[in-house]
């Protein structure tokens, strides 16, 4: 005889508990924890049977060839209990407005920066066009409205970064993640104070140890996750290397890009009683950007009459990015209803963007006479310059916050409470100067001394074009808490939920030893779901509230570098309708969700986007509206693997100081996603999965110092398709007892093959001036074409 054991766990990794394992006669139970052990022939072919009321029955053939024991887990799939067409499903996330996605997603998806924002970023309503950012904007807000919780703690992102090629790795190590909820909108009191969504991580907690690498082209990533000391500990730490080189070689721009991002993350817990635990999340990040463009070569505008940008460049631009982040949370269970969690954590980013690079531009009409000798070159020249960049730009940030939270139960309703003190200091040095020539005549800035050259002569001195040289040392002291009230009930079998709750924000601000009055803002929330006693399975909400977003330091620095610490929360009237229907189809579950949303925006601090680079007007003299439809249905269109397809609607537009309503940066009118998972059935672990984004474009900008609301032209549309295959060698139900694939408890190899049609997306314009014509041209940037990666994966 030989022992068999193993981990039995459902697709997100929680453990079961009560599985019986049998064969012939005998049989054993898995325990809290998932664990089972049970005693098997030696060499002798059996059938062992896992099974449990509320999952699939797994069957699997043995042939133990060790009498040291073997080890074989499980994952097993929950059953669809379904009455005519109703399917029993836990509704509780579903009524409080937050979408769940399932971590294995995440895993799985293809996408230049594959994690959860790349997951995000196929839901209706969320949008990026940057391929090389993990930043997104949600309904017609921007990147800074979004708020990221890691169990329960806050995160933050670098202040810096302008075109996204500088950001290297998403906060959120995917590799460590358990659960992700996602809200768009209308979430609860309990969320911070940001206009637009929330996106809440847990990460895992382990039940067993084990060790996952992935490596490919793009870089790597190692994983450890256990429990020592009797369980009481458990930790998982990651660490993760990228180099986005792949990527920018396939642009339009010929550089020498040494791009280094390295980052270190740790999640331990710590069991000191039954009720007591102690937790650390803790993170060290480095991305160190060297960039020194060549050349660029775009050509442009229509079949008849087709334009092409030529530039040579000089200089480089080195970038670095440092943080580091620690929290500490005590989780003080006081009685089985009233939990008490307090967090103190800290946040420093220091950061260097230095750039000095020389551009020498020519702008020109394509000859598109097919007989002519030059056709295809540039036959007219309509602008012909150069430009000077110069950054030396230093920031310190340091972000420090202590908070309590509570939970208390009463039956069917819910308390929670909390309050929070945070405060920030920033010190912030800039030196940033562009200096432009155009046929050997340097342009200075508007409402500078009259300039008529060439006509006249000008004797004064070169002036740079754009030119900001400011020190700010700014400190906000901020107190905010919640108060909110979850409850279940009936009305006439009829299942509800409701959610009330308010937040409460005050804040100061000293900047340049200038400061602020106390401002002080409140927020009333309230959702409301009902699940009628209906045939079909369906669920109604709706949400809403005053939504207000007191201002960060980014929003205080107005374009000229300045800041103004009397700039106000903007504020948001938010109102949200959802359905959500579930049904079965070809016998497998699927669910349509529906939202309809409408926002009007008060004290609306405008901005400008260059790239992923948000710059605020840092004033409150503009209002806004949003309102939109988003659509997702997904399921098991393939049995066994969930894909979704989404659409999504929006309109957003904003009124800067009376001067009429204009679309905002962000107005994508039409978002459409497909995620799709498949594998060839007699062939099931060759699996390959698709993702495809269609986005209409969003305005295109405006040069430095021009008025917006002449220039509202808009980028083409957004299409990108990424595709990739993957052939599964060892995962939970094909293990093997024997054999070098027996030391895998995963082990997995593909080819992903990123914009597959190599489609050019623009992302911003770079703006081109001539002074001869007075024009200035919208030169699209393009983002990376087709690029072919290989990765493996492995776990032991």
């Amino acid at each position: 005889m030989t022992i068999l054991k193993g981990t039995i766990k459902d697709k997100n990794k929680q453990p079961i508990d009560n599985v019986s394992i049998k064969y012939n006669n005998t049989g054993t139970t898995s325990d809290k924890n998932g664990n089972y052990t049970i005693k098997i022939p030696f060499r002798e072919e059996i059938t062992i049977t896992y099974s449990h009321v509320s999952y699939r029955t797994f069957t699997k053939k043995y042939i133990a060839n060790s009498r040291n024991g073997v080890r074989y887990s499980v994952i097993m799939t929950s059953k669809t209990e379904k009455l005519d067409e109703i399917i029993i499903k836990d509704n509780k996330k579903s009524a409080q407005g937050l979408q769940k996605i399932d971590a294995k997603v995440v895993k799985n998806i293809i996408g230049p920066n594959a994690g959860v924002e790349n997951v995000l970023m196929t839901l209706p309503g969320v949008s990026n066009n940057n391929e090389l950012s993990t930043q997104y904007n949600v309904r017609g807000g921007n990147f800074d409205e979004n708020l990221v919780y890691v169990n329960g703690i806050e995160v933050y992102r670098p202040f810096l970064i302008r075109s996204g090629q500088q950001e290297g790795l998403s906060f959120i190590n995917s590799n460590m993640v358990q659960n992700i909820n996602f809200s768009a909108g209308g979430f609860q009191a309990k969320y911070g104070d940001k206009l637009s969504s929330v996106l809440d991580i847990t990460y895992k907690k382990p039940s067993e140890t084990a060790t996952t690498i992935d490596a490919s082209l793009l870089g790597a990533s190692v994983t450890f996750e256990g429990n020592f000391l009797n369980k009481k500990l458990s930790t998982i730490t990651g660490v993760r290397y990228r180099d986005n080189s792949l990527f920018v070689n396939s642009k339009q721009v010929e550089t020498n890009f040494k791009p280094r991002f390295t980052d270190i993350q740790t999640y331990l817990s710590y069991q000191f009683s039954e009720k007591i635990q102690v937790n650390f999340l803790g993170n060290f990040s480095l991305n160190n950007y060297d960039y020194q463009p060549l050349s660029r070569r775009t050509r442009f505008g229509t079949v008849a009459d087709p334009l092409e940008l030529v530039v040579f460049y000089t200089g480089q631009e080195k970038d670095t990015y440092l943080t580091l982040f620690g929290a500490l949370s005590a989780d003080y269970k006081i009685t089985e209803n009233f939990t008490l969690t307090t967090t103190a954590s800290r946040y420093n980013t220091q950061e260097e963007e230095y750039f000095d690079i020389a551009a020498s531009y020519n702008l020109g009409e394509v000859d598109t006479d097919i007989g002519s000798e030059s056709f295809g070159e540039v036959d007219f020249s309509q602008g012909i310059g150069s430009q000077l960049n110069h950054a030396r730009n230093d920031l310190d940030a340091l972000i420090t916050n202590v908070q309590i939270k509570g939970t208390i139960k009463k039956g069917q309703t819910q308390w929670s409470f909390g309050a929070k003190y945070q405060k920030e200091d920033i010190k912030d040095r800039i030196r940033e100067w562009e200096v432009i020539d155009s046929l050997g005549f340097s342009i200075r800035p508007p409402n500078s001394i009259a300039n008529n050259q060439p006509y006249d002569p000008f004797t004064g001195p070169i002036t740079p074009y754009q030119n900001i040289r400011k020190d700010n040392n700014v400190a906000i002291d901020r107190v905010s808490g919640y108060l909110q009230v979850n409850q279940r009930s009936f009305i006439n079998e009829h299942e509800i939920w409701y959610n009330l709750g308010i937040r409460a924000h005050n804040w100061s601000v000293t900047g340049n030893n200038i400061a602020s009055k106390n401002q002080f803002i409140f927020s009333p929330r309230a959702q409301f779901a009902i699940k009628p006693n209906w045939e079909k399975d369906m669920l109604f909400r709706v949400s809403g509230g005053l939504y207000s977003q007191p201002p960060s330091y980014r929003e205080l620095r107005d374009f000229n570098g300045d800041i103004n610490v009397d700039v106000k929360a903007q504020k948001s009237i938010h109102f949200v309708s959802g359905m959500d229907y579930s049904f079965a189809m070809w016998e497998r579950p699927f669910k349509l969700t529906t939202e309809l949303y409408y926002k009007n925006l008060t004290d609306v601090n405008a901005y400008s986007v260059d790239n992923v680079r948000i710059r605020y007007r840092a004033d409150n003299v503009t209002t806004a509206y949003a309102y939109g439809l988003d659509v997702r249905l997904n399921g098991e269109f393939v049995p066994g693997s969930e894909s979704w397809v989404s659409l999504g609607y929006l309109k957003t537009e904003e009124n800067i100081d009376n001067q009429g309503y204009i679309a905002r940066p962000s107005d994508q009118r039409i978002k459409f996603g497909i995620l799709f998972q498949d594998y060839i059935p007699n062939l099931p672990d060759l699996k390959a999965y698709l993702n495809l984004v269609y986005n209409t474009g969003v305005p295109g900008g405006a040069p430095s110092y021009a008025d917006v609301y002449q220039f509202q032209e808009r980028l083409r549309d957004y299409k990108r398709a990424d595709l990739g295959v993957s052939y599964i060698f060892v995962d939970a139900n094909k293990n093997y007892i024997s054999g070098w694939l027996s030391k895998f408890k995963e082990l997995s190899a593909g080819l992903e093959l990123f914009n597959m049609f190599d489609i050019q997306n623009a992302i911003t314009n770079t703006w081109v001036r001539d002074v001869y014509s007075k024009n200035q041209y919208g030169i699209p940037n393009y983002m990376t074409g087709r690029v072919l990666n290989f990765k493996v994966g492995m776990k032991f």
